[in-house]
């Protein structure tokens, strides 16, 4: 039967020509068809990381807080009080493309088991997508589809979504993307890890019957889309929030009795990742009587049990004293079980069928040996001719109340209410807005946590160095706005094909600028994802990775309005206004390209700025705390009347008039107080060292920046509130 192996057979299981000679050199045989299946999917770039796993190594990871960094199902960091936050973030971004609702239903399940995996209840999520423009016949559908799918999985497991981040460009006319973030709580001393334990333990199988749905989904995610891809996609994998509510509920008894020595999520490539990942970090080897797991279709191969990606599954090492009780626990919650392996000392993953071995093969060959790339890294001549633009060539509009009103309508920052109320919120949901969400640790407490998660797709176009950096000052920037001290930092590259210099160079200058910001700011990176190969007829998306973060509030009660809240407030700018404006939205509406130079990030003055929003919040002295990002002071100004108060500011700052409202230069934020106490709010922004000016004051009909627009109240929201309207019909 090895006979029939070729290097085609190889290359259609994910190996590259000389991958496959390596495995031969390896084994000093031919593989079988199963182990090469397994082979495909562990070295696939979906499971190895194997073109960026070089560059990830620069990542900080480690901190006082920090209790389990990345290599895990998520990462763990200590808030006090005994208590501690699991979170990542996560995309699904090829299968909401070709199937949008079970795509993206799938993202938040599979999030949602990595969280409770480490034995942390789930308490919120966010979303962070990408779509393609508003005029493609198929964004509306995938916007509409994906976004009912979110809703729906979380609504059925009861899980609040709380808001996110969207936006569109053409880019992603043919690869979407679906970033998930879900965070948990669990007690700091309780964290469960996947891991297999000694030899001689039980490996189970936990949750849904296994079927044929998503073999090789681990493989087409490392792939570009072309004209066949969704010819040859993997069947469709459906996602059932009900039964993973039960299996969750079941694996939390479980670990609440310690019952488990080890658990994993079945995701990416189903029981191979699980049992391989589980035997590798325990330097241990398993065997698995495949013919044990329980199927839902008649006449399964062990190939297609080892690389199903049937959902709603997890794989657990068990004491053998202790199998009654867990099969209890699972019959409590109508949940199915099977003991399908044991733990060996071995190292080596033997797959077994009726008694008769069909796969051997070293763990150490499927992890620590997969492949690691230094893959070439270099910008075209014309990424660097957008790095260096002369931006005081381009023309300046005329009509700056005209440019205004068309970013606010734009999808990407118009108002998002008809997307999120969607989606279900929950009693312990203390606040939703554009910066980020708070919620509540436990009823009746003041603590609780700031979840935030962002994307600066055109600025880290324009620069990927530092525009990562500045995307990382952007989101901890947010939950400063919200009182919260950032704690700990999720990451999702999101990219193109890293066989092409030129994507490679985004990649790697874009981890180097998220990690030195990360270091800047003292917060390190404890959990995170790769999406590679999101291209479509060679067509990449633009460089895009999110950023989420999580922060501690000590009193919720002390969280204010990111909008205004009354008239007759004076409104003051944390911060220098720098008339920046490469990398910006309004570059890009204006002239249709993302440009550079992007914003200077002076550290000092951001840490300055953050440091006095949260004091300022945490003293109750601010009716409204809101950052500046997208759109620059004017769009952020817009914002802040959304409630229906208007304002009057004036920028002393000099330089272009357009560049200095719509830039988007970092370390700033607008607050709002009253009047009598602008001594206070003064005195603590200066403490801290942060440029504090006064600019004006609510009230009114109208929205104005002096010298440069003067606009009716209701213009101004009627073009935010019916932005995604005008573009989808809702």
């Amino acid at each position: 039967m090895n006979d029939e192996i070729t290097v085609e057979v190889a290359r259609a299981q994910g190996l590259s020509d000389e991958e496959w000679e390596r495995v031969l050199q390896r084994l000093g045989r031919k593989p079988n068809l199963v182990e090469l299946g397994i082979l495909g999917a562990m070295w696939s770039e979906h499971c190895s990381y194997k073109s960026t796993r070089k560059h990830l190594k620069y990542f900080p990871t480690e901190g006082p807080r920090v209790l389990q960094g990345p290599g895990e199902n998520a990462g763990v960091v200590d808030i006090g009080d005994g208590q501690a936050v699991a979170f990542k973030i996560e995309s699904h971004n090829h299968p909401s493309y070709l199937e949008p609702y079970h795509g993206a239903a799938t993202a938040v399940g599979g999030l949602v088991r990595d969280i409770f995996t480490m034995g942390a209840r789930p308490i919120a999520a966010l979303y962070a997508v990408r779509y393609g423009a508003p005029t493609h016949p198929r964004t509306r559908e995938i916007l509409l589809e994906t976004m009912r799918g979110m809703a729906e999985y979380g609504r059925g497991m009861g899980l609040p979504m709380v808001g996110g981040e969207l936006g569109f460009d053409s880019s992603y006319d043919g690869n979407c993307l679906v970033n998930g973030f879900v965070v948990g709580v669990l007690h700091g001393d309780r964290i469960f890890r996947g891991t297999a334990g000694e030899p001689g333990m039980l490996v189970v199988a936990i949750g849904a019957r296994t079927g044929r749905e998503g073999i090789h989904a681990a493989v087409m995610a490392s792939n570009e889309f072309d004209e066949e891809s969704a010819a040859t996609a993997p069947r469709t994998v459906v996602g059932d929030p009900e039964l993973e509510r039960r299996l969750m509920e079941a694996c939390l008894e479980l670990m609440d009795k310690n019952l488990i020595v080890g658990i994993q999520d079945m995701g990416a490539a189903g029981l191979t990742s699980s049992s391989v990942e589980m035997a590798g970090r325990a330097g241990r080897g398993i065997v698995l009587d495949l013919d044990k797991v329980p199927t839902k279709e008649e006449g399964m191969t062990p190939y297609e049990l080892m690389l199903s990606e049937t959902q709603e599954r997890m794989l657990a090492v068990i004491e053998p004293a202790k199998e009654r009780e867990v099969f209890d626990v699972l019959a409590k919650w109508n949940v199915e079980g099977a003991v399908i392996g044991r733990v060996t000392d071995t190292g080596t993953l033997s797959l077994r069928w009726h008694g008769e071995e069909v796969a051997s093969l070293p763990i150490s060959l499927l992890t620590e040996e997969a492949p690691v790339y230094d893959r070439p890294h270099a910008p075209t001549s014309e990424q660097e001719a957008r790095r260096r633009f002369d931006l005081t060539s381009l023309p300046e509009p005329e009509d700056l109340g005209k440019v205004l009103l068309d970013l606010l309508a734009s999808p990407s920052l118009a108002s998002k209410d008809a997307i999120d109320a969607r989606f279900t919120g929950g009693e312990s949901v203390v606040k939703t807005s554009r910066d980020g969400a708070v919620v509540r640790l436990e009823p009746g407490r003041l603590k609780g946590i700031a979840l935030v998660a962002n994307g600066l797709a055109r600025m880290v176009d324009a620069d990927p160095y530092d525009g990562g950096r500045i995307t990382v000052a952007e989101v901890l920037r947010n939950l400063s706005v919200l009182g919260a001290e950032p704690v700990g930092l999720s990451d999702n590259l999101n990219f193109g094909n890293p066989e092409k210099p030129e994507i490679m160079w985004q990649i790697v200058q874009a981890i180097h600028g998220i990690a030195d910001a990360c270091r800047d700011f003292g917060v390190p990176v404890v959990s995170g994802n790769v999406s590679l190969y999101n291209e479509t007829a060679g067509q990449a998306i633009l460089p895009t990775p999110i950023c989420a973060a999580v922060g501690i509030v000590p009193d919720v009660s002390r969280v204010v309005s990111t909008t205004f809240v009354d008239e007759g407030h004076e409104i003051a700018l944390l911060g220098t206004c720098t008339g920046e404006a490469g990398g910006s939205e309004y570059l890009f509406r204006q002239f249709g390209r993302n440009l550079g130079p992007v914003p200077r990030l002076d550290v000092a003055r951001e840490k300055a700025v953050q440091a006095a929003v949260r004091e300022l919040v945490r003293a109750g002295v601010l009716a409204s705390a809101h950052d500046v990002s997208e759109g620059g002071l004017a769009v952020a100004l817009a914002e802040c009347a959304t409630s229906g108060i208007g304002a009057v500011v004036r920028i002393e700052a000099k330089g272009r008039k357009d560049f200095l409202v719509f830039g988007e230069d970092p370390s700033r934020v607008l607050v709002s107080y009253d009047p009598a106490r602008r001594a206070e709010v003064e005195a603590i922004a200066t403490r801290a060292g942060a440029p504090f000016t006064v600019i004006g004051r609510t009230g009114g009909s109208r929205l104005a920046i002096e010298g440069a627009f003067d606009l009716p109240l209701d213009q101004v929201l009627s073009a935010w509130k019916n932005g995604l309207k005008d573009a989808f019909g809702f």
